[in-house]
Order: structure tokens, then C-alpha cells, then sequence
């Protein structure tokens, strides 16, 4: 009774296109839910987001569970995600996409998930790190260990979305670092971000959680932009 009055008065919108919400609609509406491009990675080509990273550094698997196209409905989630307070988006897209790499043989094995970190002045700024939730969930339905505190940030980088893959990464290069590498070793890791764009984020973090090969390493993101394969 009382969730039917709060909903008559704060109706639940879509977090995409903020039009309200049926009884069957948690919180993506099936209309954007169909405009949501699927890479289906994980499934079908376990190799195509690994060969982004070719002779840089080693992984045993990767993948992304949309594509990203400029204005589309993942920018729009993601801008919202990081940018608006709607932190629950993450959380969505990590039971999503835990539900899926538990249907995949390549990420069976995974030991620890690791977020990208953010700096202490951004993740105070924001209030949270936004794939704090989205890696929390993938490791709650991979019944792996959530680490927060091994991969750090020490240099708070400004945006990168109009740089070359060359640029992103001297920009990135030194500002991460990692501590207590003792407690993951021997282990299967997956490091999880919100997007992968050059790539040169995972790239800075997989050298500083990898120095000696001592792990196996996978990488998860929401999102892959579409003309990094082009």
C-alpha cells in the first residue's frame, strides 16, 4: 500500500529516457532496454577486446556489455552514472553482466574483482566511484572476492575524451599505483572499469598490478566504444 502511494506521487522513471515506469519495468524501460547494443563478447569473441591490448599487455580475457555510440542510449547511462547522482545504474549493469560471465567459460575462474580506482578529490567530489557497485555486483554472482584496496589513484588526471590512444597514456601512465600485490598473487583477476576507450586506462593499471607476472588478468567494462575496431 504504501510503495503504491509513493509511486502514484515519485513515479520510478527509466534511468535512460526518464519516461515512467510500469509494474514490470524496474528500472530501464523495455523500449531503451532494446536500444542497448549487446557486444555479447563473453559469448561469441572472447578474443576481440583482447587484441586492443596486443603486444602492450597480457590478458586472458576480456569483454564489455554494450557498445558506445555518441548520444546514444549507453552515453546517456553512463553521463547519469557518473555525472547525476545514479549511482543504482551501476549496480544494474553488474548484475547484467555478472548474470552473463556466469554463462561463460572464459571468466569462470576469476579469484578477485578490482575496480578502476578514482582520486580521493574526484571519489569526494562525486560521493563514489562509479563502477564501485557495477564491480561489486559482478563479484557477488562470481562468488570472487571484491578488493578495493590494492589498485590506487595518486594523480588526479583531467578528462581524456578528446586525446589519442598515444596521449591518454602519458596522461594515465604514472598516476596509478598498487600495494599489497602479495594478497592477489597466484591469482585470477578481473579489473573492471566503465569504459574502454583507447584502453590506455587498463593498460596503466594492468602494469601496476602485474609488474612481475605473478597474476592472471581479465578485464569487464559497461561499455567499448565502437570505432576503436575501426
Amino acid at each position: 500500500m504504501l510503495s503504491a502511494v509513493i509511486n502514484l506521487f515519485f513515479p520510478k522513471t527509466c534511468h535512460a529516457c526518464e519516461t515512467i515506469l510500469t509494474d514490470n519495468e524496474p528500472d530501464i524501460c523495455v523500449g531503451c532496454r532494446h536500444e542497448l547494443p549487446l557486444t555479447k563478447y563473453h559469448f561469441e569473441r572472447p578474443k576481440t577486446v583482447k587484441k586492443i591490448f596486443y603486444g602492450r599487455v597480457h590478458l586472458e580475457a576480456a569483454t564489455a556489455l554494450f557498445y558506445f555510440h555518441k548520444s546514444g542510449r549507453v552515453q546517456q547511462l553512463l553521463h547519469r552514472l557518473k555525472y547525476k547522482g545514479k549511482e543504482e545504474i551501476g549496480r544494474i549493469f553488474g548484475d547484467w553482466l555478472g548474470a552473463e560471465l556466469l554463462e561463460s567459460p572464459y571468466f569462470e575462474s576469476i579469484d578477485v574483482v578490482i575496480p578502476v580506482a578514482i582520486h580521493s578529490k574526484k571519489l569526494k567530489k562525486r560521493g563514489y566511484n562509479q563502477v564501485t557497485l557495477f564491480a561489486q555486483q559482478i563479484a557477488k554472482a562470481l562468488k570472487a572476492s571484491y578488493v578495493d584496496d590494492v589498485l590506487l589513484k595518486s594523480i588526479n588526471t583531467k578528462t581524456q575524451v578528446f586525446q589519442s590512444r598515444e596521449a591518454r597514456f602519458k596522461s594515465v601512465a604514472d598516476s596509478f599505483y598498487a600495494q599489497n600485490l602479495n594478497t592477489i598473487e597466484t591469482k585470477h583477476i578481473l579489473l573492471v572499469d566503465d569504459i574502454i576507450t583507447t584502453g590506455a586506462t587498463i593498460e596503466a593499471c594492468a602494469l601496476v598490478l602485474n609488474p612481475e607476472n605473478k597474476i592472471r588478468l581479465s578485464v569487464a567494462t559497461i561499455a567499448i566504444t565502437h570505432s576503436i575496431f575501426r
